[in-house]
């Protein structure tokens, strides 16, 4: 990526095929999941968020915050939920689970594993869903939900971050993609 003098974000035609490709992984992700069941309706695994964790280590944040625009909106438009309150609340947590793992990874660096990533960007999403909906929908009987997306905040969160920390360790197209990824760097 290379920014102009004029401050404009500009992608190179690599940039963008690698944030097109995170972000059509992350609608098939969330597609393979609405295919599994759920003991609560709105309770997910967050599937889908596994290719922003991988974008956490390949992109820039500007690329990141696209990269969960996309997911959003793709996600909305599958799912049929882009002019409904659903679409906010995801909305809402996609962009605060990527601004909390971002912020956490600028801090910590490499002292923060994906799993760690992973749980802190999960309880972000499920405590800002939570606010929003004790806030403009459903009022402070909402915060009776709190301990079951906590918990399952945790648990998705740990679990989706030791799958991509395995995905990672394991992928030939990720390491050619991160070793690319270095080398573009400005």
């Amino acid at each position: 990526m290379s920014i102009q003098k004029a401050g404009r974000f500009r992608l190179t035609s690599e940039r963008k095929d690698l944030i097109a490709f995170l972000a059509g992984l992350s609608l098939f992700l969330s597609l393979v999941e609405y295919l599994i069941p759920k003991p609560v309706p709105f309770l997910r695994l967050g599937l889908a968020n596994i290719p922003l964790l991988m974008g956490l280590l390949l992109l820039n944040p500007l690329e990141l915050v696209l990269l969960a625009l996309l997911k959003s909106l793709g996600q909305a438009l599958v799912g049929g939920t882009l002019l409904s309150y659903v679409f906010l609340f995801s909305l809402a947590g996609t962009f605060s689970s990527v601004f909390i793992m971002g912020g956490i990874k600028k801090l910590a660096g490499k002292h923060v594993s994906l799993i760690g990533l992973g749980t802190a960007g999960a309880l972000a999403s499920n405590i800002s869903q939570l606010l929003l909906g004790i806030f403009f929908l459903f009022g402070p009987e909402s915060i009776m939900l709190a301990p079951l997306f906590l918990i399952t905040g945790l648990v998705s969160g740990s679990l989706l971050g030791g799958l991509t920390q395995y995905f990672i360790s394991r992928s030939r197209w990720y390491r050619m993609v991160s070793v690319d990824t270095k080398e573009g760097t400005p």
